[in-house]
This record gives C-alpha cells, sequence and structure tokens, in this order.
C-alpha cells in the first residue's frame, strides 16, 4: 500500500496564552495548500499560517511547506 499524503494550511491567532492553531484545512496540492495559507495571513487577518504536507498513517512526517506571518518556532525549527 502506498502512502498517504495530505496537504494542509493551517491559521493562527494570536491570544492572551499566545499563538493558537485554528481549524486546518485539507487542500488538493501542494500550491493550494500555499496560496490558502496566505490567503488565512494576508486576506482573512489571522496572525499567521502555514503550509504542510504530511505523509504517512498512523505514523506521519509533517513538513512545513511555508509559513506567514507569527507561527510557532517550534514548528519551523523542528
Amino acid at each position: 500500500m502506498g502512502e498517504i499524503t495530505h496537504f494542509v494550511a493551517m491559521p493562527f491567532d494570536l491570544t492572551d496564552d499566545g499563538l493558537v492553531a485554528g481549524e486546518p484545512f485539507k487542500c488538493a496540492s501542494p500550491a493550494a495548500a500555499i496560496e490558502r495559507a496566505k490567503g488565512f495571513w494576508q486576506i482573512l487577518g489571522h496572525a499567521g499560517a502555514v503550509a504542510l504536507v504530511r505523509v504517512g498513517y498512523p505514523e506521519s512526517t509533517t513538513t512545513v511547506l511555508r509559513a506567514f506571518g507569527n507561527v510557532p518556532d517550534d514548528l519551523l525549527h523542528s
């Protein structure tokens, strides 16, 4: 069986407790995830957003494709 790949855009909002992840949005391609993340940040006014690719199930690896605005440092340096 082949690897399962998901492309995801996830917004982040700044609260009194710091950056909080919003609802992840599944996308059809890496380019779509990057554009959706950019839209979350630029157009919808979230503090930041990331485009991710997750490969594998149930064990998975996550790679950040692109980050916009304010996102948690541990997400970028893992």
